[in-house]
């Protein structure tokens, strides 16, 4: 049987009414997850490693592949290098419907990793950002998402999109761009940095979401060497950061925030009265 813990416990340097001190915080774990039908990869996904049999039959529902619950004849989720492969064995109706719906499959809105096939290419190696020379200080963090809630003109009026942000140190929001989808705003993002003539390597992405390994691959393909959230990173996303060589800043809510990668490239000098606690 698979045993893949759900949590996991990291390090980081915690940022509190003008104190820096090193703690630590529970974070979801995140692999990716592949579902197989008849020996063939049909998706991978991004998810937790719990309730696989459950997520295999609601995936196979929402995507039109079953119609009921004994349309599956078997689930078994197997290790499959750095992530899971959950094999579904269907009924012959059902597999031959599959073989049809995936001739026409789409990706969802706001989906991270639609139309890859294989758990390799959802881990895939990102650029090394590391050797960015960008300076940056917890006031630059504030101004960065307090601009970014303020030029979301769209979400103001829905309340149901994400929105991603370039902020150049000095300069101030460079650009925003918002979708119903956190990975799409984020695409959108880059491609309007890339046509402005900038470099990723100039500022900081801050984005309304979660930071899952999708995010930190796509900052990492701009080649920034900062990315900012409003909640949480995912264990594995803070372990593809490390390997980018870039900061990862989540919980990053009015005064403060936490850093979970890279905190050499804060400038603590406005830290603690010009010093920090934090240990490297």
């Amino acid at each position: 049987m698979i045993k893949i813990e759900t949590t996991r416990t990291v390090p980081q340097l915690q940022y509190r009414q003008g104190i820096a001190v090193d703690a630590s915080r529970v974070v979801p774990e995140e692999v990716p997850i592949a579902f197989s039908y008849r020996g063939s990869t049909h998706a991978v996904m991004m998810a937790t490693p719990a309730d696989l049999e459950d997520f295999a039959i609601g995936f196979s529902l929402a995507e039109g592949i079953i119609t009921h619950r004994d349309d599956v004849l078997a689930i078994e989720p197997e290790e499959a290098g750095d992530g899971i492969d959950v094999q579904v064995t269907l009924k012959d109706a059902s597999a031959e419907a599959l073989t049809a719906r995936r001739r026409r499959m789409a990706g969802p809105v706001g989906c991270g990793l639609c139309g890859i096939e294989s758990i390799e290419q959802a881990t895939r190696d990102v650029p090394d950002v590391g050797a960015s020379s960008l300076s940056f200080t917890a006031a630059d963090v504030h101004d960065a998402m307090e601009a970014l809630g303020r030029a979301q003109v769209l979400n103001r009026s829905t309340h149901a999109v994400h929105g991603a942000g370039f902020y150049i140190p000095g300069e101030g929001l460079l650009a925003i761009r918002e979708d119903v989808g956190r990975h799409n705003a984020l695409d959108k993002l880059v491609g309007a940095v890339m046509q402005a003539g900038r470099r990723g390597n100039e500022g900081m992405v801050v984005v309304t979401s979660r930071l899952s390994v999708e995010m930190v691959q796509k900052a990492a393909a701009l080649g920034c060497p900062v990315l900012v959230a409003i909640s949480a990173p995912t264990a594995l996303a803070i372990r593809v950061a490390e390997t980018a060589g870039m900061t990862l800043i989540g919980i990053a809510r009015g005064q403060d925030f936490e850093i979970f990668t890279r905190t050499d490239q804060l400038n603590t000098d406005t830290l603690n009265g010009g010093s920090s606690s934090h240990v490297a």
